[in-house]
């Protein structure tokens, strides 16, 4: 298995900047398509960016296409989201998230970590 640690969360103004950080032990990173959620109060946890085992393959979702950034360092077990232009509406905890096949929903991830806050102000 593999477990699962975020950073980088935090307070930001809206049309600020954060990096997120996913740390990786147990297993290779290679193994698995990774995978950033979020999740608002009261709402589902919808899928934010995921990235195959290789980097070649990457998926947005469409409120955050142009804004945000996944990368992966399968050397140093990292994940990364650069967020940038961040809204209001970005406000949320945030996953990473491993899975080793199917890769666009919460369901197909196998492993969690515990999140990290990001809030976003007016």
């Amino acid at each position: 298995q593999v477990q699962l640690v975020e950073s980088g969360g935090g307070l930001v103004q809206a049309g600020g900047s954060l990096r997120l950080s996913c740390a990786a032990s147990g297993r290779p990173l290679s193994w698995y398509n990774m995978g950033w959620f979020r999740q608002a109060p009261g709402e589902e946890r919808d899928i934010v960016a995921a990235i195959s085992r290789n980097g070649d393959n990457i998926y947005y979702g469409d409120s955050v296409k142009g804004r945000f950034t996944i990368s992966r360092d399968n050397a140093k077990k990292m994940v990364y989201l650069q967020m940038n232009s961040l809204k209001v509406e970005d406000t949320a905890v945030y996953y990473c998230a491993a899975a080793g096949s199917a890769w666009l929903r919460a369901m197909d991830y196998d492993y969690w970590g515990q999140g990290t806050q990001v809030t976003v102000s007016s």
